[in-house]
């Protein structure tokens, strides 16, 4: 059933579908145009769709807002979007931003607003939900809500009251890292630099994998050098590495300075080859067991939240040590090969001896087509004395063979 009154942030992520059902994109933002007298009017939607591209929709095609999702007419424009000057996104600027209350009872910030249907067929803001600034020193105390007309309240002198940046991450809580890193490539330079700085340091080292490499140097470049440290420390190893051969050379030291002494071994080790290289690609956190481990040992480490689905993929065997560099590499053992045997069957006996490991100089070109031949999702990586030193996955490999602006092209359709 349509509804005829809906709260913006609740559309967030919700699923776009034509008059079939099928589904051609999801909501990232609604958009608002202010009027002369009353209050603003919708005006349509951000949609992104197949390729990460985003369209706008305009509201007239809309057919039906249901919980959940949204029904258009099936005419999408597949031109870019291009905001316009008297437009304004809800999520992106409005939620967050401080309003006074035309009463005299002083401020209070917009948490979310609802758009409700006229009997023009218009979609109109008709109402707001309001947080009042906290009166009491408590510790969790976030003041007063209440609900507010758009005649209720006034914007004078706030046209300069930017939007928090805690409001934003609010909204995008739940968003994967890598639609969290689209959506930040969609925000002004200036209010992605202030929302990366609010990002909790795990949730910021997963959104800078994500990002291109332009805007994660300009991220970091805007960090003090120990956040920096701590960020970079929780990242892929072979991402942090990318990064760092980036910055400037006395920066990219101050930080690895900073860093766990352990971490900062393993960049400056990955920072050493070329980046097209399989030394350049690699990891250096693979899953490792020794030929004594049993599957189910095996199976406990591939279960670690950390473990990125990549690296679950295969379990690597070496003699010790058994963190890179290791002791003689002896082979791999397929995640789908431990669940067909019993828990405390020795890996040493199902390893697979058949995939041939690759040198640290091996180019981007050899690696990508022995991953295809032989339907790998990772491949080891050995030194001159067949030590097992990384891992490079597929994932890898497609960063770098996509072209450089995939997060935003403009290719593809519907």
């Amino acid at each position: 059933m349509s509804a005829t009154r809906v709260f913006i942030a609740r559309l967030a992520g919700c699923g776009v579908f034509d008059p079939v059902g099928d589904r051609v994109g999801k909501v990232i933002d609604v958009l608002v145009a202010y009027q002369s007298h009353g209050a603003p009017r919708t005006t349509g939607m951000l949609v992104e769709i197949t390729g990460r591209r985003r369209v706008f929709v305009p509201i007239a095609r809309v057919t039906s807002i249901a919980p959940g999702q949204v029904i258009t007419n099936g005419l999408v424009d597949l031109r870019r979007f291009t905001q316009r000057g008297q437009e304004v996104r809800v999520i992106a600027e409005l939620l967050g931003r401080k309003v006074i209350m035309r009463d005299g009872s002083g401020n209070a910030t917009i948490e979310d607003l609802a758009i409700e249907r006229n009997d023009k067929k218009d979609w109109i803001v008709s109402e707001l939900f309001l947080r009042r600034p906290k009166t009491s020193a408590a510790l969790f105390s976030r003041g007063q809500t209440l609900f507010a007309d758009w005649s209720q309240v006034s914007e004078e002198n706030e046209s300069e009251e930017s939007q928090s940046a805690e409001q934003l991450i609010a909204t995008f809580s739940e968003m994967l890292p890598a639609d969290l890193a689209s959506a930040l490539l969609d925000l002004p330079d200036e209010r992605m630099l202030e929302v990366a700085e609010e990002l909790d340091d795990e949730r910021l080292a997963d959104v800078l994998e994500e990002l291109p490499e332009e805007e994660q140097i300009e991220i970091v470049q805007d960090l003090d050098d120990q956040r920096a440290a701590e960020v970079l420390d929780l990242m892929q190893p072979d991402d942090a590495a990318d990064l760092m051969q980036n910055l400037p050379e006395e920066r990219a030291e101050a930080i690895l300075e900073l860093m766990d002494e352990e971490e900062a071994e393993d960049l400056r080790r990955l920072m050493q080859f070329d980046e097209l290289t399989a030394g350049g690609l690699m990891t250096t956190e693979p899953v490792i067991c020794s030929a004594d481990a049993t599957v189910a040992e095996a199976m406990a480490l591939v279960r670690r939240k950390e473990v990125a689905p990549a690296l679950a993929a295969s379990v690597f065997v070496t003699l010790p040590p058994h963190e890179t560099p290791t002791g003689k590499y002896l082979g791999m053992v397929h995640f789908q090969r431990l669940l067909r045997y019993p828990p405390h069957e020795r890996l040493g006996t199902i390893l697979d001896t058949d995939v041939e490991p690759v040198g640290p100089e091996t180019h981007i070109s050899k690696i990508h087509r022995t991953l295809a031949n032989y339907n790998l999702v990772a491949l080891p990586v050995i030194d001159r004395e067949n030590h097992l030193i990384g891992v490079v996955t597929v994932d890898d490999v497609l960063d770098h063979l996509l072209p450089d602006d995939w997060r935003t092209e403009d290719e593809g359709g519907i």
